[in-house]
């Protein structure tokens, strides 16, 4: 087995990713922003994907890259600078991770976000890219942040397709052990809600309760969303997780925080 780089192998992602690559044979190198050894078997390499900063020496000698890395802005850069490296490397196989509705909604998130995947389309190194829908985690911390203020704002019409963090980091290692693949289905969660119910869920697995309140989300992204152009009801690959199991296990979870901390 060769060497596979994790960009990104320290966050929610990443720590799911990382044990799968090592279970399946493979040296694991784990590209962040200080080199740290953890005593885990994985080689920490310092790099800065924005300013391009010791990707080459993070991309030398590796055979697949799965590109996690990303942020509220400045992906498409970060990108583009490690996709530069890889060509340079000779790298074998890019798996980058994408976000479901990436070129239908006119928001400055998607919009990096869709910089980064037409880099990774673009680029000479045979790649694979699989669109995901927002993780369980990211819905609870959304249904968090609205549950501290007095009255809960329920946005009209914004329906999710929320995914685990497990079911994606399963996939998306299938995906690194197999040949390169181009824009493969979506992957997305078992079931459809509406943040309404994503939020209620949440206040009745915590035992907090709210007036709620409800709001209009305006212009062209709250007409996709009213329209369901975020979700992917047909062709897609599907979790086995439901946002039930991931609050169960969170409020029940032997090693998990309460979900109000």
């Amino acid at each position: 087995m060769g060497t596979m780089l994790v960009t990104g192998g320290t966050g929610t992602l990443g720590r799911q990713v990382v044990p799968l690559v090592q279970a399946a044979g493979w040296r694991v190198r784990v590209l962040s922003r200080h080199a740290q050894d953890r005593g885990d078997g994985v080689e920490y390499v310092a790099a800065d994907l924005l300013q391009g900063d010791g990707i080459d020496a993070a991309v030398e000698g590796v055979e697949v890259v799965v590109h996690l890395a990303g942020g509220p802005k400045g992906d498409d850069i970060g990108t583009r600078n490690l996709v530069q490296a890889a060509e340079r490397a000779g790298v074998k196989h890019l798996v980058h991770i994408s976000v479901t509705a990436v070129d239908q909604l006119p928001l400055t998130y998607f919009k990096s976000k869709l910089g980064a995947e037409q880099a990774v389309r673009e680029s000479s190194v045979p790649w694979t890219v699989l669109r995901a829908a927002q993780f369980h985690d990211f819905a609870l911390k959304s249904v968090q942040a609205m549950a501290k203020l007095p009255v809960l704002p329920v946005p009209g019409g914004l329906r999710f397709q929320p995914v685990d963090a497990r079911d994606v980091a399963d996939r998306l290692v299938e995906l690194a052990l197999g040949e390169p693949a181009g824009l493969v289905p979506d992957l997305v969660g078992p079931k459809v809600y509406t943040l309404g119910e994503l939020a209620r869920d949440y206040l009745k697995a915590t035992g907090k309760r709210r007036l709620s309140l409800p709001v209009r989300v305006p212009g062209k992204a709250g007409k996709v969303y009213r329209a369901g152009g975020n979700l992917t009801l047909s062709g897609a690959t599907v979790g086995t997780r439901t946002w039930e199991d991931f609050l169960a296990a969170q409020t029940h979870g032997a090693s998990a925080k309460p979900l109000g901390e």
